[in-house]
C-alpha cells in the first residue's frame, strides 16, 4: 500500500474536456490519464485537435467544460499566480524551438532560471552548462540560433525546457522539419532524458517512426474525440502487413490507415463523402452564374 505522502500515480488526468472556437467543437469530451514517468504519444491528423489539447493541458487555453489535473492540482480552478507556480514544474519544447534570436544559446537556457529563481549568476552558469551538456550543445553555448542547424535549435529548445528541472515535459511535433537522421537523434535524446531524469513526457506528433520509437502508450484523436488509448504494442500489431482487415472495426481500420499512411480507407472515404467535389463542380447558385466580361454588340 502506498505511503500517504507518496505522489499520485498519475501526473495528468483529463476529464470530459470540451473546447469550442466560434461555436465549433474542437475537443469533444476528452478523457485521458497519463502516468508518472511514462511517455504518452498523442497522434492524429491535421485539425484533429492535438495542438489545442496540448495548449489546454499546459493552461494556455481554458476549456469550456471539464477538469485538468496537472501534478495533483486542477488547473481549471487556479488563479493566474498559482497557475504560474504549477507551470514552473513543466517544460515545453515548441515545434520551432521558439528560441530568442537575439540571445545566445547560453542566454536562452539561462532565461528561465534568471526569471524564476534567486540563484546567483555563478550557479546559473553551472546549471546552464549542465543542461546544454545533456543535449550535446555545451561547446556551442555562445552561438546564436541563426548560426546553428534546425536539429540543434530543437536540442537547444529542449535544454531550455529542462532549465527548471520539470516533472513533466511537453513536446509539440519534435521531429517536424528535420531530416530522418536528425529526427532519429532527437528521438534517442528524448528516450534517454526520460530514463535519466524520470520525467513524464507528453508528445504530440504525426510522425509514426518517431512515435513508435519513443512511446510507452499512445492515443489517437479524431475530430476532437479521443478514440483509443493503448500500449504501443497494440498499435504495432494494428499496422502489421499481414493483419487481415476483414475482422477489424471501422475505428480500427481508421487507425490502421493513419498508422500506415495508406491511400485508401475510412479516412479518405470520409473526405470523399463530404460533398467537396459537388460543391466545387456542381451547379453554381444563380447569383454566381458566370457572365461574360465583354458583352457582344452585334
Amino acid at each position: 500500500m502506498a505511503a500517504p505522502d507518496s505522489p499520485p500515480e498519475y501526473a495528468i488526468r483529463l476529464r470530459n474536456i470540451v473546447k469550442r472556437f466560434d461555436g465549433k467543437v474542437v475537443l469533444d469530451g476528452v478523457n485521458l490519464d497519463i502516468k508518472r514517468g511514462e511517455t504518452m504519444v498523442i497522434m492524429g491528423g491535421s485539425g484533429s485537435g492535438k495542438s489545442t489539447l496540448l495548449r489546454t493541458i499546459i493552461g494556455s487555453i481554458i476549456p469550456d467544460e471539464g477538469s485538468i489535473e496537472l501534478l495533483g492540482e486542477d488547473i481549471t480552478r487556479l488563479d493566474e499566480a498559482r497557475l504560474n507556480e504549477v507551470r514552473k514544474k513543466i517544460g515545453v519544447l515548441f515545434q520551432s524551438g521558439a528560441l530568442f534570436n537575439s540571445m545566445t544559446l547560453r542566454q536562452n537556457v539561462a532565461l528561465p532560471l534568471e526569471e524564476h529563481t534567486d540563484l546567483p549568476s555563478q550557479t546559473i552558469d553551472i546549471m546552464v552548462k549542465m543542461k546544454l551538456e545533456l543535449v550535446g550543445l555545451r561547446e556551442h553555448a555562445d552561438k546564436y540560433p541563426a548560426e546553428i542547424s534546425g536539429g540543434m535549435k530543437k536540442r537547444a529548445g529542449l535544454a531550455r525546457a529542462l532549465a527548471l528541472d520539470p516533472q513533466v515535459l511537453f513536446y509539440d511535433e519534435p521531429s517536424a522539419g528535420l531530416d530522418p537522421v536528425t529526427s532519429a537523434e532527437i528521438d534517442r535524446l528524448m528516450v534517454n532524458l526520460t530514463k535519466q531524469l524520470g520525467v513524464t513526457s507528453v508528445v504530440v506528433t504525426h510522425e509514426m517512426d518517431s512515435a513508435f520509437t519513443i512511446a510507452d502508450r499512445m492515443t489517437m484523436l479524431d475530430h476532437g474525440h479521443m478514440i483509443i488509448v493503448e500500449e504501443h504494442q497494440y498499435f504495432d500489431k494494428l499496422r502489421a502487413d499481414d493483419l487481415p482487415i476483414e475482422g477489424l472495426s471501422t475505428v480500427e481500420q481508421l487507425i490502421r490507415q493513419f498508422l500506415r499512411g495508406d491511400a485508401e480507407g475510412p479516412i479518405t472515404e470520409r473526405k470523399q463523402n463530404t460533398g467537396y467535389a459537388d460543391d466545387i463542380l456542381g451547379e453554381l447558385p444563380t447569383h454566381m452564374t458566370p457572365q461574360p466580361a465583354i458583352r457582344p454588340t452585334r
